[in-house]
């Protein structure tokens, strides 16, 4: 059976020679390349073709999220697992949304890491424990409006006629971030647009 291949991509480098180094004394895994950005993880990506990407969530230069999307949409065959050390619903969600295939926290055993990135590249999808009650749970809430804390720190800049760039630039994420919470507080709150979701917002006193 042939190795399972991998792009490993973290910005740093102390974790990323951990990493690889990890898997090169596993046996059964081949380390292709490394990233430090979401934006170079794609282009390894395209150009190397592994069958995972390890990929890690807050990094300068192009976050994880962004790069997940950007692999999905330019149709690469590599499954996406998320290693980070994040795992609030503003994380896990817009990961899995943007077409992660896992998503394991960076505490999970050795042992674990291995096998879900044996399953990442069979195609089967694979969550830390502690996300995987979470969103169970979080599917079973009714469709009511229950915001997340940063998505109700988008929504009361929106409320203050702030623009998605300085959003961004205030709340320390990428506009495609803002993006992705503003979709969430649509739905949430079934609206479609900025205005409505302000007003539906206030009916419901979600803000002061």
């Amino acid at each position: 059976m042939p190795d399972i291949t991998l792009l490993i991509v973290d910005d740093h480098p102390v974790v990323r020679d951990g990493l690889r180094g990890m898997f090169s004394a596993a046996g059964g895994f081949e380390v292709l390349g490394e990233a430090a950005d979401g934006r170079q993880a794609v282009a390894l990506a395209e150009e190397l073709r592994p069958d995972v990407v390890l990929m890690d969530l807050r990094m300068p230069g192009g976050d994880g999220v962004e790069a997940i999307t950007e692999i999905s949409r330019r149709g690469l065959p590599c499954r996406v697992l998320v290693l980070t050390t994040y795992d609030t619903d503003t994380d896990t969600i817009p990961a899995i949304e943007a077409g992660a295939t896992g998503y394991l926290l960076k505490d999970a055993p050795r042992d674990d890491l291995f096998d879900a990135v044996r399953a990442a590249a069979q195609g089967r999808s694979v969550l830390s424990p502690a996300i995987a009650s979470r969103l169970v749970s979080r599917v079973r809430e009714p469709r009511s409006g229950n915001l997340s804390t940063r998505e109700l720190e988008v929504l009361r800049l929106v409320a203050r006629g702030t623009g998605n760039r300085e959003i961004a630039r205030e709340l320390f994420i990428s506009e495609a971030t803002v993006k992705t919470h503003l979709t969430h507080i649509y739905a949430k709150l079934d609206v479609s647009d900025r205005a409505a979701a302000v007003a539906t917002a206030y009916d419901r006193h979600l803000l002061p």
